[in-house]
């Protein structure tokens, strides 16, 4: 059985290396030649993708302001 570190580690990095993969998927549509796009529609993308980098980041942070106040220890 796998300690929470490792199961961290191992997910961690293959679901950042899939999302940075599907970002360059998304990079792949600013190709004109290619696509046809307006600039509400790029602002759309990022809007979408900002939020959800909010969100992705107070998750951490608060489970990491969580975890620091709960940790008490004498000595």
């Amino acid at each position: 059985m796998r300690d929470k570190r490792s199961r961290f580690v191992e997910l961690g990095q293959a679901r950042v290396t899939k999302a940075t993969q599907m970002l360059r998927l998304i990079g792949n549509l600013a190709n004109p030649n290619n696509y046809e796009y307006s600039d509400e529609d790029v602002q759309k993308i990022f809007s979408a993708l900002d939020a959800e980098m909010k969100l992705l980041k107070a998750r951490f942070q608060t489970a990491l302001s969580k975890k620091a106040k709960d940790e008490f220890k004498l000595g």
